[in-house]
C-alpha cells in the first residue's frame, strides 16, 4: 500500500537519538559475534536493539474497516515474481521480507522474518537467522530451506533482474534449521547483504507440490506469511486481501502501527477517467490523482469544497528518477548520438506544461532527480577524478558542460530547437528530400513508431509528432491493450516508449538492470533501452562499491552524467508532489517519514466515519455494500 511517485514528504519527524549501546549491537559495516537487530548502509542504524516502534506510526492505531482503492488495467495472476502475466495489485502484501526498511532513514533494514543478522566489516558474507516464531499463514514454520529455494527460484525462474540484483552472490550455505549464509563473489558490494535482506521468502512446500509449477502464472490464491491473505477476487474486475488477525509478526517493533485495515479492495478500472469519476461518486475511498490537468480542473465538486473529500498535495522526496521517451538503441537509427540529441529538440515541454499541464510540471534535467544524487553544474574535482580515465571513450561534454535539455519559448511554433535539430541530422547524414528526411546514403526516410498502452498519452505524444513531422520524420503513434505492451516490452519489440526508472535514495546493484549490458540481450529486463557499454558497466560496479555515503553520491552523480550526455532518453515532465484524494473517514501519522507516504499506516476512524455520514456521506454506497459492482463500463 505504499504509495510514491515512482514502484518507491511532507517532513521528517524527529529521529531518535542513538542509544548508546546500538553501535556495539548493530553498525554501518559489520556486526557483532551472535548477530544484529539491524543494518544500514553507511553509518550506524537510528534505533537500538528493543525499539518498541517507528516514530513515524501510531501505535495505537485501531484495527478494523475497508480501504477502496483502485487499479488501472487487469491482471490474470498471483505470481508477481515471474515475467510472465499481469499480476494482481497489491498481491505481496501476502509476503514477509527478511528485513523491514526504517522509514525515517535513506537505507537501513530491521529485523523482521530473520530476528538476526550477521556480516564481517568488509561484507563478503551475510548470515540470516529466521525468527522461530515465523509461520505459514497455514501455521507450518517458516524454515532454511524457504529462503534457499526462495532465493534459487528467483535467480533462475523469477524475473530478470533479480539474476542482475543478486548476481554478486556466489553461494548459499544452510547452517541450520533456520540459518543460511550467502557468500558472496570478491569485491566491493556493501549494498548487497541489505538487498538480501528485502529478499521475498516464499513457501517451498506450497510451491514444490505436485501439479504447481513456480515459474508459471496461476489464479490458485498462493499460500503466504505477510499481515494479509488473500480474500474474494475475480479477474479483471476485483481483489480484496483480508487481514490475518493471528499473524506471527503482528507484535514485531517493525510491524507495530502498521497494517490496520481489515480489509483492502482494489477495484480494475481500464483508464484513469472511469476511476476518477468512482472516486467522485463514492465507489473508492482514495485515489492518487497522477494528471495534472485533473488535478486543476476535475475536482471542483462539492465534497471537496465542504472538506468531506480531502485534496492534499504531499511533497516527495522519498525517490529520484526520471519521466522520459526512451530510445530503442538496438535499432540501428537510433544508435547515433547525434540523431538522438536532435530529436530531443522536436519535443516542447514550455508548451506541454503550459497548455495540457496547467503549469504544474518541472523539466526533470537527471536520472536522479530531484535528489541530491542528481548531477548539477560542472563536474566536481572529486567526480573529475573518477571520470578522467574514461576521457575518449564517454562523451567530451561530460567534462565541460552542465547538462540541461532543450527549451522553448512556449509558444508551440520552436523553430530554433527544429533549425539546430537539422543541423544536428545532417552531421548525422540525414538530408530532406521532397519534404522527407532521409539517409544521405540509402534514401530511406526515417520512420518509427512510439508505443503507449495507454490513450491518455496520446494528447501528450501527438504535439511531440507533429514537430517530428515537420522535421520530415514519420511517426506512428500506437496504442495497444496492457497485455500486448508488456509482452512487446519484454521482448524490446518496439522503437521508442513513455518509460522512467524509480531511483531509491540508495542506488547500487538495480543500476545494472537499467544499464548494465548483460541485462540488454535478457528479455525483459529494465535494459528497455539497449545500453552495452564497457565504461558505463564500470562506472555501475565502481557505483555499487562505494565505501560510504559521499562516495556513493559522488559516483551516481558520474553515472548520471555519462548517461544523461548519451542522449538515450528525452526528458519528459516531473513533480515533487503526491496528489491525494481521499475520503475524510481515516486517522493517519502526523508526518510522513523520509521513505514517502505509506498507507500501510493509516486506520479506519470510526469516529470520522460517523461525522462524514452525518454531513451527507460519500456520495456513493460505502465499500462494503459493493459485493459484486457491475464494472462494466471500467
Amino acid at each position: 500500500m505504499h504509495i510514491a511517485r515512482r514502484p518507491f514528504l511532507i517532513g521528517l519527524g524527529s529521529l531518535p537519538l542513538l542509544h548508546p549501546l546500538a553501535a556495539a549491537e548493530a553498525i554501518g559495516g559489520g556486526t557483532p559475534p551472535g548477530g544484529a537487530h539491524a543494518l544500514a548502509m553507511h553509518g550506524e542504524p537510528a534505533y537500538p536493539a528493543g525499539f518498541s516502534h517507528f516514530t513515524s506510526v501510531n501505535p495505537d492505531a485501531p484495527k478494523g474497516g475497508t480501504l477502496m482503492q483502485a487499479a488501472i488495467g487487469t491482471f490474470d495472476s498471483f505470481n508477481a515474481f515471474i515475467a510472465k502475466g499481469d499480476p494482481a495489485p497489491g498481491i505481496t502484501d501476502l509476503y514477509q521480507t527478511l528485513l523491514a526498511r526504517g522509514p525515517e532513514e535513506a537505507f537501513t533494514l530491521y529485523a523482521n522474518l530473520a530476528e538476526r543478522i550477521e556480516c564481517p566489516d568488509d561484507r563478503s558474507w551475510v548470515v540470516f537467522h529466521l525468527n522461530p516464531a515465523a509461520r505459514w499463514h497455514d501455521g507450518a514454520p517458516i524454515t532454511a530451506d524457504d529462503l534457499i529455494w526462495s532465493f534459487e527460484f528467483l535467480i533462475t525462474q523469477g524475473a530478470p533482474q533479480f539474476r542482475f540484483y543478486y548476481a554478486s552472490v556466489a553461494e548459499t550455505v544452510k547452517q541450520g534449521e533456520l540459518s543460511v549464509r550467502f557468500n558472496f563473489h570478491p569485491g566491493e558490494n556493501r549494498e548487497l547483504p541489505l538487498i538480501l535482506g528485502e529478499l521475498p521468502v516464499l513457501p517451498k512446500h506450497w510451491w514444490t507440490a505436485e501439479g504447481r509449477e513456480a515459474g508459471d502464472t496461476t489464479l490458485e490464491p498462493p499460500l503466504g506469511s505477510g499481515p494479509y491473505r488473500l480474500g474474494r477476487y475475480e479477474p479483471a474486475r476485483h481483489v480484496e486481501y483480508e487481514r490475518v488477525a493471528d499473524w506471527w509478526a503482528r507484535d514485531l517493533n517493525v510491524n507495530v502501527g502498521h497494517y490496520n485495515f481489515d480489509r483492502l479492495r482494489y477495484r480494475m478500472f481500464r483508464d484513469q477517467l472511469v476511476a476518477r469519476q468512482a472516486l467522485k461518486a463514492g465507489d473508492l475511498d482514495i485515489y492518487v490523482e497522477s494528471q495534472a490537468k485533473a488535478w486543476a480542473v476535475e475536482y471542483d465538486i462539492q465534497p471537496v469544497r465542504d472538506g468531506r473529500l480531502l485534496k492534499e498535495e504531499f511533497e516527495d522526496l522519498s525517490s529520484g528518477g526520471m519521466q522520459h521517451f526512451a530510445f530503442n538503441i538496438r535499432r540501428e537509427f537510433f544508435q547515433d548520438r547525434r540523431l538522438r540529441w536532435a530529436l530531443a529538440h522536436a519535443f516542447d515541454f514550455e508548451w506541454t506544461n503550459r497548455f495540457l499541464f496547467n503549469g504544474l510540471y518541472v523539466r526533470p534535467d537527471s536520472f536522479f532527480f530531484p535528489t541530491e544524487l542528481a548531477a548539477q553544474g560542472l563536474p566536481s574535482p572529486e567526480e573529475l577524478a573518477i571520470l578522467e580515465p574514461y576521457r575518449g571513450r564517454i562523451p567530451d561534454e561530460v567534462f565541460s558542460q552542465d547538462y540541461a535539455p532543450p527549451s522553448t519559448d512556449g509558444s508551440g511554433w520552436p523553430r530554433a530547437n527544429l533549425l539546430k535539430a537539422f543541423g544536428l541530422l545532417e552531421e548525422a547524414g540525414w538530408v530532406v528530400r521532397d519534404l522527407q528526411l532521409v539517409n544521405a546514403q540509402t534514401g530511406r526516410q526515417l520512420d518509427f513508431e512510439i508505443l503507449l498502452s495507454n490513450a491518455l498519452f496520446e494528447r501528450l505524444v501527438l504535439p511531440f509528432k507533429r514537430n517530428l513531422e515537420r522535421l520530415g520524420i514519420a511517426v506512428r503513434v500506437r496504442t495497444v491493450d496492457q497485455s500486448q505492451y508488456i509482452n512487446r516490452l519484454r521482448s524490446f519489440d518496439f522503437d521508442m516508449i513513455v518509460s522512467g526508472y524509480g531511483q531509491s535514495l540508495s542506488p547500487g546493484n538495480e543500476q545494472r538492470s537499467y544499464w548494465g549490458s548483460e541485462a540488454a540481450e535478457q528479455a525483459g529486463s529494465f535494459n528497455r533501452i539497449g545500453i552495452k557499454d564497457p565504461a558505463i558497466d564500470e562506472l555501475i560496479e565502481l557505483l555499487i562499491a562505494a565505501p560510504d555515503r559521499e562516495s556513493l553520491v559522488t559516483r551516481t552523480r558520474a553515472l548520471d552524467r555519462v548517461l544523461l550526455w548519451h542522449h538515450f532518453v528525452i526528458p519528459q515532465w516531473d513533480s515533487p508532489y503526491t496528489r491525494l484524494l481521499a475520503w475524510d473517514k481515516f486517522g493517519r501519522p502526523p508526518a510522513v517519514p523520509l521513505q514517502g507516504l505509506s498507507l500501510d499506516t493509516w486506520w479506519y476512524d470510526e469516529t470520522k466515519v460517523r461525522l462524514l455520514q452525518s454531513r451527507g456521506g460519500q456520495e456513493g454506497p460505502p465499500p462494503d455494500a459493493i459485493e459484486n459492482p457491475d464494472e462494466d463500463e471500467d
